[in-house]
């Protein structure tokens, strides 16, 4: 995430909510792209270090847990940097504009001046922070996925151009032989099947082979990693995309909640803030007296409903609503409530960092260091392959 200002609970239903479920369930990094931020804010940086640790106290508040997943900060890891140089020796510049974000953002941020290699460049930086851990699952909603493949093509065209040392097939048949007879038989199998046939689910369960091989040294199970689609040794990991499904969070004026519109509620608000938004929020405009039937369709405050109430609130409001029989201020109170109770632990979980500033900088320095000999490792392997080392 960008250090752009408080998160609000678009952020929180929208992403965060799923983190805390993918930190039980993968080895998860979650960093504050702190540099991804100068990229259309360069001429304003004077916000950054304070909003990355609002940012931080906003994830630990809302249930990151920096004991099940590594918390880091961007600009503290240098190799993200020296990864994104030497990718762009070798990045087409027309891969680069063709990305569908690059003009799309051009066009909402028309009031600044986007003419710089930083913004233009910024998918690769994109790119390196993916490739730099070899991730191979990346949790994006569905307008993220060209760039999933853009990397997966910055990362193929990497492994072609670096990725065949000297040596390199009888390296790659040694390394076959230490998976032991049985498994080599079915690597050697799986890789026929997806070199002569194509075949998707030979290459799929190659991979799970060697996932599950735990035997292997770094070099040689990224030797047979590139072995099985023909090409050289795997440097850099071609990442997949984790779909999450789009979650969105109504604003308080029935758009989509964000920023620019004014329309959010923060994560960690002052309760009596709370209260004030929802009370005031805009409701059926051609309920004008409290004795008309309304539609719940055309209300923003059935939008909160649908994420906050269970089935018989609902039920409620909709028969209420319809008949007259409840006014509007009544049909916000569950949701005044709901929002409440849901900030309710946040604000507890967040007091004690907001009063001990240290456990918050402790957190981001252990989290930076665990990132840190991850990236290191990537990074001795590519300059070694680009003949840096």
């Amino acid at each position: 995430m960008r250090p752009t200002g408080r998160l609000h609970l678009g952020h929180y239903h929208g992403v965060l909510k799923n983190w805390i479920k993918l930190q039980h369930e993968y080895p998860c990094l979650f960093f504050v792209a702190d540099w991804h931020a100068l990229t259309t804010a360069y001429d304003e940086p004077g916000t950054i270090a304070e909003n990355t640790r609002g940012l931080i106290i906003d994830w630990l508040a809302a249930g990151v847990d920096p004991s099940q997943a590594t918390l880091f900060v961007q600009s503290k890891v240098l190799e993200h940097a020296e990864l994104h140089l030497l990718l762009s020796m070798t990045t087409p510049l027309g891969w680069l504009e063709r990305v569908p974000t690059y003009k799309d953002q051009q066009e909402k941020l028309s009031h600044k001046d986007l003419s710089t290699y930083g913004f233009l460049g910024y998918p690769l930086l994109m790119s390196a922070d993916i490739l730099i851990y070899r991730a191979d699952k990346v949790p994006v909603g569905e307008d993220q996925l060209p760039h999933i493949e853009f990397t997966r093509e910055l990362a193929r065209r990497f492994n072609h151009m670096y990725g065949r040392e000297p040596g390199y097939e009888e390296k790659a048949r040694e390394s076959v032989k230490k998976l032991g007879s049985k498994r080599a038989k079915l690597y050697e199998e799986l890789r026929v099947r997806y070199q002569e046939k194509g075949e998707e689910e030979a290459i799929e369960q190659a991979h799970a082979l060697l996932n599950d091989t735990q035997n292997l040294s770094m070099g040689d199970r990224e030797r047979l990693f590139g072995y099985l689609e023909g090409g050289g040794k795997m440097i850099l990991a071609e990442p997949g995309a984790l779909l999450t499904e789009a979650s969105r969070t109504p604003g308080l004026d029935g758009q989509k909640m964000s920023k620019s519109y004014g329309n959010t509620i923060a994560l960690r608000e002052d309760e009596d803030s709370i209260r004030k938004k929802i009370r005031a929020m805009q409701t059926d405009t051609q309920r004008v007296r409290r004795t008309d039937p309304g539609e719940p369709d055309r209300c923003p405050v059935w939008q909160f409903h649908i994420i906050y109430s269970d089935d018989a609130t609902k039920q409620w409001v909709q028969q209420g609503c319809r008949s007259a029989g409840i006014g509007c201020i009544d049909c916000k109170q569950p949701v005044i409530e709901a929002v409440l109770k849901e900030q309710e632990p946040m604000r507890e979980r967040a007091r004690m960092y907001e009063e001990d500033p240290q456990l918050v900088k402790n957190i981001i320095a252990d989290g930076c260091e665990k990132a840190r000999k991850l990236a290191q490792e990537t990074m001795r392997d590519v300059r070694e392959a680009m003949g840096l080392d």
